[in-house]
């Protein structure tokens, strides 16, 4: 299972709507690994039918480890329940359960009706925490929201100027940032943010710019520059630009003669509901959200309840004191009243990663 989790991770980014599944056909008498498949871009084929097809007639009598339920209802293709009843598959290990509806259960119980043996529940957290983007979008309506932080050693918010943005990590850290690019499958920031770095948001990684995500701002008033690098760029690379009911109607021309879209959403309290955001986004296919910034957005996103994880890359400090002032400031004034718990820290290069987690309930 965990290399089927390995199999699944490489998905990110690039299999939405459909979830980034792993799978691993073995031979358990020798300990032999058979085949392994993934979910292809664009959602299919699905990892079983890969490893299925890489298999071939070995897959009679083996076992299959997959991260997620097969499916069992018709949709692009035939239902992966079925293709494993049929290649004859001895026993089907699977991390969790699929909460759409249109599955939940039905697969695993097709499977037990044709004799297969079943298990359930092998390293689920981690399964859980890499299909999270599909079970939101499914059970609430919205995407796994990723937020990625870069502050100074003394937990300062870099702000650029003049479209200039301003660095206070190193190259490796960058680079890192533009890896989790391409394992969404959108990427949000505040109009501020435009304005003063002038970003252009995409993959930047050799070999992985295919793999950039799909540009969301928020703009309540849609006072974009259209001369800003996303919306000279936005019949290149999708732009969204969420913005209010009341937002100029001339605005809203300018921007989409550009290439862009444009999303009327509820305001509250003279800004954007998110709520309102996020159920458009899934309703575009966005299984996965990185919140690139500023801190304004990032504050929004917390205060709405909606992080999921926050990968935080922060400028070496230079001792504990420093660290716990850092984690105050996270706490009380960057994300107040989430919940997070720190479950990963390495070097990345000159600079400190910290990952910190949601807790969810495990399926």
């Amino acid at each position: 299972m965990d290399i089927a989790l390995s199999l699944a991770r490489r998905g990110l980014g690039t299999t939405a709507p459909n979830p980034a599944v792993g799978a691993v056909i073995v031979d358990e008498a020798t300990g032999e690994v058979i085949a392994r498949g993934w979910t292809q871009p664009g959602g299919r084929p699905h990892a079983e039918t890969e490893a299925l097809r890489r298999a071939g007639p070995r897959a009679h009598g083996a076992t299959i480890y997959v991260t997620l339920e097969p499916c069992s209802h018709h949709g692009g293709t035939p239902p992966c329940a079925e293709a494993l009843v049929a290649a004859g598959l001895a026993r089907v290990v699977v991390a969790i359960e699929d909460p759409d509806p249109r599955v939940s259960g039905r697969g695993l119980d097709r499977l037990r009706a044709a004799g297969v043996a079943v298990a359930r529940g092998v390293l689920s957290e981690e399964a859980d925490w890499i299909t999270r983007g599909h079970i939101l979008r499914v059970s609430e309506r919205r995407p796994f929201i990723q937020l990625k932080l870069a502050l100074g050693p003394d937990g300062s918010v870099p702000r650029g100027a003049g479209g200039k943005p301003l660095w206070v990590t190193g190259p490796e850290a960058r680079a890192h940032g533009h890896l989790l690019r391409a394992m969404t499958d959108a990427i949000l920031v505040g109009r501020r943010t435009v304005e003063d770095d002038d970003p252009e948001l995409t993959c930047r990684l050799p070999g992985l710019a295919a793999r950039s995500p799909s540009r969301v701002v928020l703009a309540r008033n849609l006072d974009l520059s259209l001369d800003c690098r996303l919306v000279r760029t936005a019949r290149d690379h999708p732009v969204v630009v969420f913005c209010g009911p009341a937002a100029p109607a001339g605005r809203r021309t300018a921007l989409e003669g550009h290439g862009c879209e444009v999303v009327a959403v509820r305001e509250i309290d003279d800004a954007l509901w998110l709520p309102a955001v996020a159920e458009e986004l899934a309703a575009r296919n966005v299984t996965r959200l990185l919140v690139e910034g500023g801190a304004a957005v990032w504050h929004s996103f917390a205060r709405a309840g909606f992080v999921d994880e926050v990968v935080l890359f922060h400028a070496r400090d230079q001792g504990e004191g420093d660290r716990n002032r850092l984690l105050s400031r996270l706490r009380d004034t960057l994300l107040p009243g989430i919940g997070l718990s720190l479950t990963a820290e390495r070097a990345v290069g000159g600079d400190d990663m910290l990952v910190f987690r949601r807790r969810t309930r495990t399926r």
